[in-house]
């Protein structure tokens, strides 16, 4: 569930498709079905097709629209027509409030993209900044479109072969949003991607979804395409070093801490957060979000669990899972910057065992993006 929207975890029927591995049991077995590894393979080396109608979906519009983005977002809104943008909005103390994707649509509209789960809490903070503008106004659209997530090296394919618009790199390049038809559906096609592979957001009329579901799945099955779930999307998301919402990034964490940098822009101007985020830099981050990998690749643990330190207790894990590209057992967690480098040991403490672990830099699936961009 997402905000009291269902997504399949996984797909049975993709389980004959899974790669010997080792079956869970206990707790690890909780929501979890080899399926999700053939999804995540699938994807890396062909194509998923993912249902993403649970993000929650804001429509920002008005004279005052980017006045007010550029208030509210930490990054820099004032872009061309057609540009996508990720941002992290700031609490006043520089934690994260939330991340979104914001696609300019128009001069003077905006489309706001966030978790499914938090958007009534989210559109309540953004409208409370609003502080009753009148050139500014918001709609919450979610229930009005549906998306796909079209991603994977055939993805591009599988696109032409449903739309006559030129989808090509060099015609529509990443972080880049255009609209296409589709069997006389209009399309908004959305070039970024949470698993880290060249693709799609798709967002078309929700009265639409189900044939557009269906036009998508048959392209695909030329192209070894499958349907692909949470779970695989979690595991493709960990090998990218994508942060979650509410696990990996909150208000208790700042983005110099997080690693999310490149989602902000100090020289823009005054935006919610920018001095407290500014006085953090001048004073140094203490703790950084760190990628651990498991040692025994074979074990598992599920997030929540105690990092051990230097004899002591430094943190604890934020998100985890199976890389199945890379074939390790993957943990994040904020630690002390002074004594977690690089290559540095760790351990994490999984049922009163202490696993031993790796620290490892991020991404360690592609880690230069050629694959995202291609």
């Amino acid at each position: 569930m997402s905000g009291g929207w269902e997504r399949p975890r996984w797909f049975t029927v993709n389980e004959a498709a899974a790669p010997p591995t080792s079956l869970r049991t206990g707790w690890e077995a909780l929501e979890w079905s080899p399926a999700a590894a053939a999804e995540h393979l699938g994807t890396r080396e062909r194509a998923g097709i993912f249902d993403m109608s649970t993000f929650a979906k804001f429509e920002i519009r008005g004279k005052g629209a980017l006045r007010f983005l550029q208030l509210i977002a930490a990054n820099q809104m004032d872009r061309p027509v057609g540009t996508v943008t990720y941002s992290a909005l700031l609490t006043h103390s520089a934690g994260i409030r939330c991340d979104v994707t914001i696609i300019r649509t128009d001069p003077d509209r905006f489309l706001l993209i966030t978790g499914g789960s938090t958007g009534s809490y989210d559109l309540s903070w953004i409208k409370a900044q609003s502080n009753m503008r009148s050139d500014v106004e918001f709609n919450d659209i979610s229930d009005e479109l549906c998306c796909i997530g079209l991603w994977g090296p055939r993805s591009r394919e599988i696109l032409a072969a449903i739309t006559t618009d030129d989808v090509s790199n060099a015609a529509f390049p990443y972080l880049v949003a255009r609209k296409l038809t589709v069997n006389h559906v209009e399309v908004l096609a959305v070039r970024i991607s949470y698993v880290g592979e060249l693709g799609w957001e798709l967002y078309c009329p929700a009265d639409h979804g189900a044939r557009f579901w269906d036009i998508v799945w048959e392209a695909g099955q030329e192209h070894g395409a499958l349907a692909a779930g949470t779970s695989a999307q979690d595991s493709l998301r960990l090998e990218k070093g994508y942060r979650l919402w509410g696990a990996d990034i909150h208000t208790e964490y700042n983005p110099l801490q997080a690693g999310l940098g490149f989602g902000v822009d100090l020289d823009k101007g005054d935006f919610i957060g920018r001095a407290a985020l500014v006085d953090a830099r001048s004073a140094g981050v203490r703790n950084r979000l760190r990628c651990m990998t498991l040692d025994d690749p074979s074990r598992i643990v599920m997030g929540k669990e105690p990092i051990w330190l230097d004899g002591k207790i430094a943190g604890y894990v934020t998100s985890a899972g199976i890389g199945y590209s890379i074939g390790q057992s993957i943990a994040l967690g904020y630690l002390p910057v002074a004594g977690s480098k690089l290559g540095g040991r760790v351990e994490i403490e999984y049922f009163g065992e202490r696993l031993p672990a790796t620290l490892r830099s991020m991404p360690l699936f592609d880690p230069n993006n050629k694959r995202l961009r291609s």
